[in-house]
């Protein structure tokens, strides 16, 4: 069991010593020296099981009794318990920063300054020798904070209207932070180094044993650049879905099959990170199926085991991003009408929550196009401009440019789209019809309604990761003289589901009624 800590030594100076809200950073209770020399200990003993307790529980319960509304202790104050170990120090500062953007609003310094952290560590990583096992959900909470950060420094730089003097000073002097290609170049060193698209090749071919151990490393080895290099492909796929390339983003990810079970479901934060933007990545590449396939099965994985996560400092996230994917497949189902493909149990969910704006999305009109709005800005990831300021204009915020962009782009093909319903609707009425007659029901003229044919054929079809084209069309047909063919597209019905479903119910209301004792 992880070691258990006293709260009462808490900070209860309250001098100028200790700054206004009495934090006093070289002041260390004696449950943080504790924790810091047990962590200390257990990560030189490659002890996994116990660094997860510490880190997952011990941390948060410290930082939830201690520190709620201050930083942590700094570095130099705990360096003397852990013999100064550098990497260490680099670790606990990585935490301290996560920590403080999570309960605080950090200064432009303290950004740039967990910047260079990042770099220490991951440089310690990519050329030093690391001897050491870390779990995975520590691993992957650094490439996702590294992310993350990056994308709030892009957030915070780019309102620029209010900056101070002192603020354009330091953004002037410290250009290199968080720069674009600096937080991608990263990414991309950790996959090269960790040689992990070869190790999952080899896996494949039955050589390497990495999705089996979940990452780790049994024969007294460290886990720890594998998995980061593994994990920094979701990395690579969220900072090119922030910065609107979502084919090289999805290039990236290509290596993991998600497909299966693999190390991305074993942390269920990457797990919903990974499927969130994948599968945002797919719908605005008009890839329908694939996005709608893939979110129906990570909200069916979240609806069968979120109240196993109910304790878990990353719960309110998960509900969070479960309501964005539903609102994103919603958007999916309305412009792609493939509900075949989502489970009963998702469907329902999906009907309580956006049952009656579905039904208006599939009008063509003013209202329509508005909720398409509306899902799209409360669905969507929080857009990036890399790109510095410029310091010699009229400073500006300009930190909904890219937003805005990539909604305009989205609400065009929706507007494209929408012009379209009124084909489907009369291809699911009509097995065959000539042209001139659907051309007098659309009220247009035959080379208009050609075109429009032509228009739904382009915008049913799109082209694959490995550039085949593939059909998202859930009503088909083709054109053979003047006459129109639809295809016969209907589902094969399954009842097995259906069946095993009742067969459940029933032997719960068998068990209810056996232990009903009759008088």
């Amino acid at each position: 069991m992880a070691a258990s800590y006293d709260y009462e030594d808490a900070p209860s100076r309250h001098d100028e010593e200790t700054g206004p809200q009495g934090y006093d950073p070289n002041f260390v209770p004696d449950s943080v020296k504790s924790f810091v020399t047990h962590l200390y200990r257990h990560i030189r003993e490659k002890n996994v099981y116990e660094i997860h307790q510490m880190y997952e529980t011990s941390f948060q319960t410290l930082s939830d009794h201690l520190f709620k509304d201050t930083p942590w202790p700094s570095v130099d104050a705990v360096a003397n318990y852990v013999d100064n170990d550098h990497v260490f120090c680099l670790l606990y500062r990585e935490m301290w920063f996560r920590h403080l953007y999570a309960r605080l609003s950090p200064t432009l310094k303290q950004r740039i300054d967990s910047w260079d952290n990042y770099c220490g560590l991951f440089q310690v990583v990519l050329h030093g020798v690391v001897n050491m096992q870390l779990p995975n959900q520590w691993l992957w909470d650094m490439v996702d904070e590294f992310v993350y950060q990056f994308q709030s420094f892009c957030q915070y730089r780019a309102k620029m209207k209010n900056k101070t003097e002192q603020e354009i000073a330091l953004l002037r002097q410290f250009d290199p932070a968080w720069n674009v290609y600096g937080v991608l170049n990263f990414l991309q060193a950790l996959v090269e180094k960790s040689s992990i698209i070869q190790i999952l090749e080899q896996e494949k071919e039955g050589i390497e044993q990495f999705t089996a151990t979940d990452g780790y490393d049994y024969s007294g080895g460290s886990n720890v650049l594998k998995v980061l290099g593994y994990f920094s492909m979701v990395g690579l796929l969220r900072v090119h879905c922030l910065l609107g390339d979502y084919h090289t983003g999805l290039k990236c990810l290509l290596p993991i099959d998600i497909s299966q079970q693999g190390v991305y479901t074993s942390v269920i934060g990457s797990h919903i990170a990974t499927i969130y933007h994948y599968g945002f990545a797919n719908l605005m590449l008009r890839r329908y199926v694939d996005a709608i396939r893939e979110f129906n099965k990570i909200l069916l994985y979240i609806y069968k085991t979120k109240q196993y996560h109910q304790k878990s400092p990353q719960y309110e996230q998960i509900l969070k991003k479960n309501e964005q994917m539903y609102a994103l497949l919603a958007i999916c189902l309305s412009l792609c009408p493939q509900v075949k493909l989502v489970d009963e149990t998702v469907n329902a969910q999906l009907r309580e929550k956006y049952g009656e704006k579905m039904a208006r999305m599939q009008r063509y009109d003013d209202e329509a196009f508005s909720l398409y709005d509306e899902l799209f800005s409360y669905a969507c990831p929080k857009f990036i401009t890399p790109s510095a300021p410029s310091f010699e204009e009229p400073l500006v915020n300009y930190n909904q440019d890219a937003y805005r962009l990539q909604l305009k782009l989205f609400l065009y093909e929706v507007k494209q789209q929408q012009l379209l319903s009124g084909v489907r609707t009369f291809l699911k009425v009509y097995s065959t019809i000539s042209l001139g007659k659907l051309a007098n029901y659309m009220e247009v003229d035959e080379p208009t309604l050609r075109t429009i044919l032509m228009t739904y054929k382009h915008k049913t079809h799109a082209v694959d990761s490995e550039g085949k084209i593939i059909s998202n069309a859930d009503v088909d047909f083709y054109i053979d003289e003047d006459m129109i063919h639809v295809v016969d597209t209907k589902p094969v019905k399954r009842y097995g589901d259906y069946f095993l479903r009742q067969i459940v119910k029933f032997e719960g209301v068998i068990n209810d009624m056996d232990r009903i004792k009759l008088e």
